[in-house]
């Protein structure tokens, strides 16, 4: 199919929503290294640092699955097709949703110990 370079506003949106996901996984990332640095420990040993893996971990693969997408729209807008659909946002905010929970029955059955 013939390729054509789509108007600029839509190649700056597109890469205005990149940016956004890239700082949303900044901010996993750089969430994770907060926890391991400077939350108490937990009532359960290795909790803290697993948060923190899971956190620094979403962040990452937040990233690539970021730069996935902004390809994809890219190359549908440069072929005038359809916007590829994602399960991207409802990934993360079920992923975040777990995350919350886990950490809400942690330090509900297991406060945090006194230091």
């Amino acid at each position: 199919m013939d390729e054509q370079e789509p108007d600029y506003r839509f190649t700056l949106a597109n890469e205005r929503t990149f940016l956004a996901w890239i700082r949303t996984s900044l901010a996993l990332i750089a969430g994770g290294i907060a926890v391991v640095q400077f939350v108490p420990s937990l009532g359960v040993p290795g909790v803290r640092h697993a948060l923190s893996v899971a956190l620094v971990a979403a962040g990452g693969v937040l990233a690539a699955l970021a730069v996935r997408r902004w390809r994809q729209v890219q190359a549908a807008m440069r072929r005038d097709e359809e916007l590829p659909p994602t399960q991207v946002p409802a990934l993360l905010g079920g992923a975040l949703f777990v995350v919350t929970v886990v950490v809400l029955i942690v330090l509900v059955i297991w406060p945090p110990t006194g230091q």
